[in-house]
């Protein structure tokens, strides 16, 4: 995740072959994403691993920034905010994944990430005052709610690595749901460029992980040559691919066709992230969790209005003459 200060622009100016090949590759980066967890931490603690990742995509855009000749911010306020969004946007959610992927499926918790916009909108409206609250916004979160139940399988829970897994991917979503709004409200009036303000975030959470993982792990992150070559790619995409390259991309197609538009991207993710699993990693899930994955889009769809859910007029009865 990363801050941005755009203004939308029509999308009818722009041809769909402009932005539609931008958008399917940063679908299928993220989506991938969840495949390179489930490796990574067959060998690195999460903790370690979600570090990894924020260095790699930190000297990316350090180095984007170096091309451009920016600076990173010299305010000590947005350096303050940014440190709340590096914890709770991307050090707390990429950790929580990590620890749910060792327990559940790639697929699954990708499926799980789908929630984010259904759990940014109430904190929006109730805490940061960031959106307005409609009858068609509730709607789809009473309907985006009740995929996560059928996610969840919420009829047959019996505990365990399965139910301890998901729940961790639940809290992650939660976790971006809360920092997006925060981002909105306190950084994205900021003059400062997108890719500046989103070196100094992963900067912030780089140096929370640093002092944190040593304690929680009570140990020193392993030497990179004793780590597989499978694992150190995973690392590598993460940071430089998910978390670099892929913001360029994004900021991009928010300049092309708008950050509500481009915010479709959420929609194709759980498509690439169920796809890797079952060719690459040879994973199986239950019947009801695509289905509850796609109730959940269904749900993400109408809260941001991409389908419009009309009243039915009133018909009043004619006056007499």
């Amino acid at each position: 995740m990363s801050a941005t200060r755009t203004t939308d622009t029509s999308p009818a100016q722009i041809p769909v072959r402009a932005w539609l090949p931008t958008m399917l590759a940063l679908a299928a980066i993220w989506g991938c994403s969840f495949l390179f967890i489930s490796v990574g931490v067959r060998e690195l603690p999460p903790l370690y691993l979600a570090l990894g990742r924020v260095a790699a995509g930190a000297i990316v855009l350090l180095i984007f920034l170096a091309i451009k000749r920016e600076a990173l911010p010299r305010d000590r306020r947005l350096w303050m905010h940014s440190f709340v969004v590096g914890a709770v946007g991307s050090a707390l959610p990429w950790t929580l994944f990590g620890y749910g992927e060792e327990r559940i499926p790639s697929l699954l918790a990708g499926i799980w990430n789908g929630i984010t916009p259904l759990v940014v909108l109430p904190i929006a409206v109730l805490i940061f005052r960031t959106e307005l609250f409609s009858l068609q916004r509730g709607l789809g979160l009473v309907i985006g709610f009740a995929g996560m139940l059928v996610v969840l399988g919420a009829w047959n829970v019996s505990g365990g690595a399965d139910l301890t897994g998901q729940l961790f991917c639940m809290l992650a979503a939660i976790s971006y749901g809360i920092a997006v709004p925060y981002q909105k409200r306190f950084l994205a009036g900021s003059k400062v460029s997108g890719t500046a303000l989103s070196a100094t975030l992963l900067l912030c959470a780089m140096v929370q992980l640093a002092i944190v993982a040593p304690l929680v792990t009570r140990q020193l992150p392993p030497a990179p040559w004793s780590l597989s070559i499978e694992v150190l790619g995973s690392v590598l995409a993460l940071g430089a691919l998910g978390s670099g390259f892929a913001f360029v991309l994004n900021m991009r197609n928010i300049r092309l066709i708008g950050a509500s538009r481009s915010s479709m991207v959420t929609y194709l993710m759980p498509v690439f992230s169920i796809l890797v699993g079952v060719l690459v990693l040879r994973e199986h899930i239950t019947w009801y969790q695509p289905v509850g994955g796609l109730v959940v889009l269904l749900g993400v769809a109408i809260s941001q209005g991409v389908f419009r859910v009309r009243a039915r007029p009133v018909v009043s009865a004619p006056k007499p003459a």
